[in-house]
């Protein structure tokens, strides 16, 4: 390991981006956030759009604010799912359609009818959700034909900005799984399945893995981290055995074990786990759920009212809140669309025949701790599917500072939780460029700098067996109302 080295992690969230200069001297890892900025969404008549220019705007700003620390390479990680089509002269066609876009919902419901979904999770791996790139692109083959026949070129959004750094064409490998088109038993594009949905093949580029120079920009070597967010931020678990599951906690909350090689079967259909591509050509079986989306709406909604409040004070709230007023499932299908939250909250709990939660307090605790009895819910799904002994799990990214949740999940799941670090996807961003350049050695030794690097919680768990209980309420009342699988 050299003793000194700085690179640039851009880290582009569903709700933010950030760029990093991250160093790397005498054993330490340190952090400079030089430039954030909104993702805001665009709305035009009845569609949800990716602002994709002013995004590729703010990483430029954020690139050239990092040059003063001479960086050694650039890398770019992002959300999944979603994608932008270039044509035969490389521009983009059009601004890339928003996952949370409501003309998605039901897409799988169509397909459904044309091909059995399991053939289509047999192929893949991947968990049946309408929101997955896949199914974008078969609506497209079906209702925008002239428009596919102009499509030279499919970039998902990390590999869009990298092509715009580079002007290199390829996806990488962790963030290509995520649309569903990836078949990884083969190692390459799903061609077979690609075709029964009218896809053409010729679109897809090379597929590259983590550590892979992409290209240059302003003479800076530009390296494919895990350009999958959750992928990145795995890679920064600062775990130290094996037995462990990990949730990167954010505006999802996806958690999940890492496995050598897919866990593709009826029982891990059943469950809708999902095989991410990792770091060393890994699997990330896990399970994306809604996460604090939840409340980042209702405080979005609660501001509308002229009712601001700082996440701290509605945790706050929350702690001095009645526990087990009500419960949702947090995967509840209307959860998914942006609106009013609060209200949704409402209607789910007269429509499960529960009181609603009477105050803010009561609703962000009503959501904080059904979250923590989804983990408890995936957690058991994990085992069961994988046979994974589990001791610790690590929550890591933003979620990590809520201490209330943090605290939820260790008492219901009766496992040590370790908290942080807060900023995992762009440790683990920086890490994968450090191995590439030569820099650090290998995962277990990046892993380790963590440890001696960033300060980390651990929550050990209390009164588990009243959550016990709670628990199996919640889990009855999400077999009652078939909410267990929303996106089917």
């Amino acid at each position: 390991m050299t003793s000194s080295s700085t690179v640039i992690a851009i880290d582009l969230g569903a709700e933010s981006g950030r760029v990093i200069s991250a160093n790397l001297a005498a054993n330490h890892i340190s952090l400079d956030v030089k430039h954030r900025f909104q993702n805001d969404p665009v709305k035009i008549h009845n569609t949800l759009y990716w602002d994709i220019l002013r995004l590729w705007h703010e990483v430029q700003d954020g690139i050239n604010a990092c040059l003063v620390d001479k960086p050694s390479s650039i890398g770019v990680d992002s959300w999944g799912l979603d994608f932008g089509l270039l044509d035969k002269n490389g521009q983009l066609i059009s601004n890339p359609i928003h996952y949370r876009d409501s003309n998605r919902v039901g897409i799988l419901e169509q397909v459904s009818k044309e091909i059995p979904l399991e053939e289509i999770y047999e192929a893949t791996g991947i968990q049946l959700m309408d929101i997955n790139g896949v199914y974008l692109l078969h609506q497209f083959a079906k209702n925008s034909p002239i428009m596919m026949d102009i499509v030279k070129t499919f970039l998902t959004i990390p590999d869009l900005i990298n092509y715009f750094l580079t002007g290199a064409k390829v996806c990488e490998f962790t963030n290509a799984t995520t649309t569903q088109a990836y078949d990884p038993i083969k190692h390459n594009w799903a061609y077979d399945m690609l075709e029964r949905l009218d896809i053409p093949a010729h679109i897809f580029p090379d597929i590259v893995q983590p550590g892979t120079k992409v290209g240059e920009y302003q003479g800076i070597p530009v390296t494919a981290p895990a350009c999958h967010d959750t992928g990145s931020a795995v890679v920064a678990v600062p775990a130290a055995t094996q037995d462990y599951a990990y949730i990167s906690s954010g505006t999802w909350s996806l958690m999940g074990i890492e496995v050598k090689a897919p866990i593709i079967t009826h029982d891990s259909f059943t469950a809708n786990l999902t095989n991410e591509g990792g770091i060393n050509q890994t699997f990330r079986l896990l399970k994306n759920i809604m996460g604090l989306w939840l409340l980042q709406q209702c405080r979005a909604t609660w501001k509308s009212e002229s009712k601001s409040f700082t996440y701290k004070e509605l945790v706050q709230l929350a702690e001095r809140s009645r526990p087990f007023s009500a419960m949702i499932d947090p995967d509840y299908p209307p959860f998914l669309l942006p609106g009013n939250m609060p209200q949704k909250i409402n209607d789910y709990c007269i429509k499960t025949k529960q009181f609603p939660p009477p105050d803010i307090g009561s609703i962000v605790r009503c959501i904080l701790e059904s979250l923590a009895f989804k983990y408890r819910a995936v957690l058991d799904q994990l085992f069961d599917v994988s046979g994974k002994s589990i001791e610790t799990i690590h929550i890591i990214g933003g979620g990590s500072q809520n201490e209330l949740l943090c605290q939820m999940t260790a008492n219901v799941t009766d496992k040590h939780v370790v908290a942080g670090p807060v900023e995992a996807t762009s440790i683990g961003n920086a890490l994968v460029q450090w191995m590439a350049i030569g820099n650090i050695d290998n995962l277990e030794q990046g892993r380790e700098l963590i440890h001696k690097s960033f300060n980390l919680t651990t929550y050990e768990p209390q009164n588990h067996q009243m959550w016990k209980e709670q628990y199996q309420k919640f889990v009855s009342m999400t077999k009652a109302h078939v909410m267990e699988q929303p996106y089917l």
